[in-house]
């Protein structure tokens, strides 16, 4: 999670970083570009298993959500200001992928994608201490558009838990709550997208990267919502701080990818869209909104059994398949799906505790549902977005509870909806759209 500084010296930082962007060279025009994402369990993934069922898949990524949210254990006013920045990435549980490249000559990099952290890096050589990574390791001394930042620099503060090197260079430790830690020093590079590079983004070159990443891992690309990422730094070096995606379905086939989209094309316009405000809070890494309710049919299942819905009760998470929702919500949200639903829920061991049931058709099973926001926004869910299923004739649903008072909408939730983040307004936009068509 990201460090907040109190002092003067950050505001200064920020306006500092701003005359940096504006003076940076890009190969990109101005308006936009779009790159394809790449689902963890495609067999274009590096981290394809061929040997996974449906059901291992959909099974892990229920394990792996809630890895995830075990680790989401620290806000910035509790992390020791000397202590490593506290993510909300766990290792090896990434659900999308983006292919890029960095450094001149370009070298590429499938880094996992998520909207709850900032930092894009990478493992660079030479390493002190590097996880074992199947492809080669991107080399530094080796490109011509490599720079470091120093620790004077107004970019190195941007980060928490920065400290000046004997050589003055602005070294970093960011770690993640299973332990798990990347060390490096904070640079700059020219990152290519397809036939886009964008030149002076900042990035963590990782020189000891130790914790349970896997082989295939090569880093992690940060699209949260301060001035680090890569979203923000891309899309404010296109003129607009914009950034979209449109996400599949569980069960799309693998030729066809999701989308993300940088700048101009990140604006998220047209018949059917409806847009909820950010809601800051101690975690600023983090797209928190506020869920004012789901709908099961005609009836209304409130956030909140005794009042309104807290703000910022929800954070978009593109890394959780599930939504996870408090337990008290999901317990009536659960009760009045299966009061509609004329059939007898699925009991196998191999889907746990999770409602399942057995049916020969989606139109069986899954009842209309619509998310409902602060702003009046009511937010239609797809049927193959709340039920899952993870073999034939089984349908499972895609939400489960858990503990605490806030909620994660995810990327089941998401999938056939075009979502847009705009800084500059501080809304994110929802519109249903067909993402297989993108």
């Amino acid at each position: 999670m990201a460090i907040v500084f109190d002092s003067p010296s950050k505001c200064c930082a920020l306006i500092l970083f701003f005359i940096y962007l504006a003076n940076s060279s890009i190969e990109a025009t101005y308006g936009g570009f779009s790159i394809d994402l790449i689902h963890r369990d495609s067999p274009n993934s590096p981290l394809y298993n061929p040997n996974e069922t449906p059901l291992d898949r959909f099974n892990n990524g229920i394990r792996r959500a809630f890895s995830r949210i075990n680790r989401l254990n620290l806000t910035s006013s509790s992390v020791h200001p000397n202590a490593a920045a506290e993510t909300s990435v766990s290792t090896d549980n990434g659900q999308y992928l983006m292919k890029l490249s960095i450094g001149t000559p370009p070298v590429d990099i499938y880094g996992i994608v998520d909207t709850g952290n900032d930092l894009m890096w990478t493992q660079c050589q030479p390493c002190e201490q590097c996880y074992k990574q199947t492809n080669p390791i991107y080399n530094p001394a080796a490109s011509s558009s490599y720079s470091t930042l120093s620790c004077q620099s107004a970019q190195c503060h941007l980060l928490g838990s920065v400290s000046c090197s004997p050589q003055q260079l602005c070294d970093y430790t960011y770690g993640y709550g299973s332990g798990a830690l990347t060390k490096g020093v904070l640079s700059t590079e020219t990152v290519t997208f397809g036939s886009t590079s964008i030149k002076n983004i900042i990035f963590g070159c990782g020189h000891n990267n130790t914790g349970g990443f896997n082989p295939n891992e090569m880093g992690l690309v940060g699209l949260g919502a301060t001035d680090l990422s890569l979203a923000s730094q891309v899309s404010s070096q296109l003129g607009s701080k914009k950034f979209a995606y449109c996400l599949v379905p569980f069960h799309t086939n693998p030729s066809i990818t999701s989308k993300i989209y940088f700048g101009d094309k990140g604006e998220v316009s047209g018949a059917g869209v409806v847009s909820t405000p950010m809601v800051s809070k101690d975690d600023k890494s983090v797209y928190f909104v506020t869920l004012e309710g789901i709908s099961v049919g005609d009836k209304l299942i409130p956030f909140s059994s005794s009042g309104a819905a807290p703000k910022g009760n929800v954070f978009i998470d593109s890394g959780v398949p599930p939504m996870l929702l408090p337990t008290d919500f999901y317990n009536r949200l659960e009760q009045e799906v299966k009061s509609l639903i004329k059939l007898t829920p699925y009991q196998d061991p191999k889907t746990g505790t999770q409602l399942c049931y057995q049916s020969q058709s989606m139109s069986d099973i899954a009842p209309a549902m619509s998310a409902h926001f602060d702003g009046g926004v009511e937010l239609p869910l797809i049927a193959t977005s709340t039920f899952i299923s993870p073999e034939d004739g089984v349908f499972c649903f895609g939400m489960n509870p858990k503990d605490g008072d806030e909620g994660v909408f995810g990327n089941f939730a998401q999938s056939n909806i075009l979502i847009g983040y705009d800084r500059d307004k501080q809304i994110v936009s929802f519109k249903p759209t067909d993402c297989t068509q993108q």
